[in-house]
């Protein structure tokens, strides 16, 4: 190959590897946003965003970290659960406020 055609690929893998990275790094943006609006998670929210955020810091992946596929892969699963998450306790907090005792009516005393 020749020298221009090795600038070229190489311009291109980097001009790649720049927008992979900013898509990764906006899904964890995302990701510890969606962490504070659940508020108080259960231990499978907890392990999902963890385990999401410590696959896409580690050196250690599926492929090489130069190629954020599957740590945007990883984070946008971690999305996706803890969004039904949120939408299941929505509407649990919905279903509460729902219910309403019967009441009884007045009592009329008097003629």
């Amino acid at each position: 190959m020749s020298r221009e055609a090795w600038i070229i690929l190489a311009v291109v893998v980097g001009v790649v590897g720049i927008v992979t990275l900013v898509f990764a790094i906006r899904l964890a943006v995302k990701l510890v946003a969606m962490r504070r609006m659940l508020g108080e998670l259960g231990a499978s929210g907890k392990v999902v965003f963890w385990g999401a955020l410590a696959y896409t810091i580690f050196p250690i992946d599926l492929l090489p970290d130069p190629i954020y596929l599957d740590d945007m892969g990883v984070l946008t699963g971690a999305l996706i659960y803890l969004s039904k998450l949120a939408a299941a306790k929505r509407r649990q907090n919905e279903n509460q406020w729902l219910y309403r005792p019967p009441q009884r009516p007045p009592i009329r005393r008097g003629g």
